[in-house]
């Protein structure tokens, strides 16, 4: 009885600890799978950027890939799914600057592509500054903001008359000059005064004719017959309307109606106020008909005759306000407008004339003087626009950096327009409202901005070398290598001597025999720098060049090396580094 209590003892005791290992070995299987389900990662030492979840080579440079530490651990992390923020602006598919406010269709016709808070300073060339550099580097930022665009042109003009208050003075009769009451050019005149008296026989003969026929007037209103009242009457009318046709004044015709006395000579006046610029007459001169006596300009109005280069033209408009400022004037207020824009341009200067209008009520404004102007333009209304500093110019592109949250600074192209004279510049695409923008300090940004965008494009390229497929096989690989090559190797054994003293400079030293080459007896066509090595085609261990002799035959073999370590030398284009294990490439001489 004693004996059956103790085995059921001994039975519930197995039992219980059987029950215990199998609750502990569960409650541990559970961060086994834990660490199980996180996924170890692998880089590239000498390309960090690439990454894999399982072991392998570089896609770029043929390196086994090594272990991420840490990587494991943070696997279960890094695997939930990053959520997505708001959407700061949308750019085409196809090339990065083209940025718009709003979803919709690119130049390419593509659908646009969401760029998300967080995602927009990612891309080759973005930077991230710790606050403390930032400060060291003394960036400043400037914000986007919405303003008027105003430009004011300065240009170089001359003075000249105004073309429609230019007058000239002549008749349109034959005849001489009798008496000249303005004698010099510069003088100035008023409208209605004397100029000169001139003879004319046929002009005499008209008012003779016209007293004739006002005398015949008066008798024939006395006849009853209607015909003969009405053919006095049409005479009378001829002869005035013949001298009012030879311009003579309205007073003259009137006095010679009245005095009844045929005048020798007829007073030319002054057709309006200026000054005289120009006399082609003394007294006793015959003059003809047509031939211009006298030229006034009336100096009252004057232009001014400014170039503009061609890259301004767009910015002008009829009627913009203009200064002029003199040399000789520093206080005086002259105010003008633009008046004309010339519809070509001249040939030589590549610039464009433009005609301003201003007063000269005190004849300030002399002709042909020089003088500078200021053209008051407004480009723009409501745009866009930053400080004229954080541009930074790199030829055919205008790139900004555009400040993001931690620290972050993203390069972007931009499109621009007018620059103002107040240190601003309109901005036609790339940047939107509540946008800041580095105003100063944006060099050194671009330094370091260009170099990782040179070796992003760099690694890029690479990966699509390596990406694409191999030869289909050795054979075919050295044919195409041979023919290729066969003009550079064609100087006997030139490779191996420099081979030689490549691994001479390198200073690398091998077991056997320093800087040596080797060669298969059996194979001589395989040659390597690797002391260890062994022939791919028997197996056999290999034999320094030099005590080989003739079987060694370099004319014509293609050599391949390490990019990392020169002094090794092979030719098996498929072979691989002893040392880094990296893919080889054909040696250049």
């Amino acid at each position: 009885m004693k004996f059956k209590f103790v085995l059921i003892l001994i039975i519930g005791m197995v039992i219980g600890a059987f029950g215990v290992y199998l609750v502990v070995s569960k409650s541990q299987s559970k961060p086994e799978a834990t660490a199980s389900s996180a996924k170890q990662l692998y880089s590239c030492g000498m390309h960090p950027e690439v990454i894999s979840d399982k072991p392998g080579d570089c896609p770029i440079c043929g390196m086994k890939l090594t272990p991420i530490k840490g990587s494991a651990e943070g696997g279960k992390a890094s695997a939930v799914k990053k959520e997505k923020g708001k959407i700061l602006y949308w750019r085409a598919p196809m090339d990065p600057t083209e940025i718009y406010d709003k979803p919709g269709k690119s130049k390419m016709g593509m659908d646009l592509v969401p760029v998300y808070e967080g995602e927009e300073a990612g891309g080759a060339g973005s930077i991230k500054i710790d606050g403390a550099v930032q400060q060291n580097m003394n960036l400043r930022l400037a914000a986007v903001e919405r303003r008027d665009i105003s430009r004011v042109i300065r240009a170089y003009g001359k003075v000249t008359y105004a073309q429609n208050k230019e007058y000239s003075v002549n008749t349109k009769f034959n005849g001489w000059i009798e008496k000249l009451y303005v004698n010099t050019e510069g003088q100035r005149v008023r409208k209605g005064d004397p100029l000169l008296e001139i003879y004319s026989p046929e002009l005499v003969s008209t008012q003779e004719e016209y007293l004739l026929a006002q005398k015949n007037y008066a008798e024939a209103s006395r006849s009853e017959l209607a015909s003969v009242r009405q053919s006095a009457e049409t005479m009378l009318a001829a002869a005035q309307k013949r001298l009012t046709f030879w311009d003579i004044p309205g007073d003259q015709i009137s006095r010679l109606q009245n005095a009844k006395k045929v005048r020798r000579t007829i007073l030319l006046r002054s057709p309006a106020d200026g000054v005289v610029t120009h006399k082609a007459v003394v007294e006793g001169d015959k003059v003809i008909q047509g031939k211009d006596l006298f030229q006034i300009a009336d100096l009252s109005t004057v232009w001014v005759e400014a170039t503009v280069y061609e890259s301004e033209l767009p910015l002008l408009r009829k009627g913009q306000r203009a200064e002029l400022e003199l040399d000789y004037l520093q206080d005086a207020d002259l105010a003008g407008k633009v008046d004309f824009i010339y519809p070509y341009l001249d040939q030589k200067a590549r610039a464009a004339n433009v005609r301003l209008v201003f007063n000269n009520p005190r004849g300030s404004l002399k002709p042909d003087m020089f003088a500078t102007v200021r053209i008051y333009s407004k480009a723009a209304s409501n745009a866009l626009a930053i400080p004229t500093e954080a541009v930074i110019h790199s030829g055919a592109r205008k790139i900004v950096f555009v400040a993001q949250d931690a620290g972050k600074f993203e390069p972007r192209e931009v499109k621009l327009g007018t620059e103002s004279n107040d240190g601003y510049v309109q901005v036609v695409s790339g940047l939107f409202d509540d946008e800041r923008v580095v105003a100063s300090g944006q060099f050194l940004l671009d330094s370091e901005s260009q170099t990782r965008e040179a070796i992003a494009k760099m690694r890029a390229a690479q990966m699509q070398k390596s990406s694409e497929p191999a030869a289909e096989s050795k054979e075919t690989h050295s044919q195409e290598m041979d023919m290729s090559d066969q003009n550079e190797h064609s100087q006997g054994d030139s490779n191996v001597d420099k081979a030689m003293k490549q691994a001479d400079n390198d200073g690398h030293q091998h077991k056997d025999h320093e800087h040596g080459l080797y060669a298969c007896s059996m194979h001589p066509d395989f040659i390597t720098s690797d002391p260890d090595a062994r022939c791919p085609e028997c197996g056999m261990k290999l034999t320094p060049i030099a005590e080989l002799g003739d079987k060694v035959k370099v004319d014509g073999t293609v050599f391949y090396t390490c990019p990392m370590h020169p002094d090794f030398v092979t030719t098996d284009p498929d072979g691989r580094c002893p040392e880094c294990g990296m893919k080889l490439e054909k040696k250049v001489k």
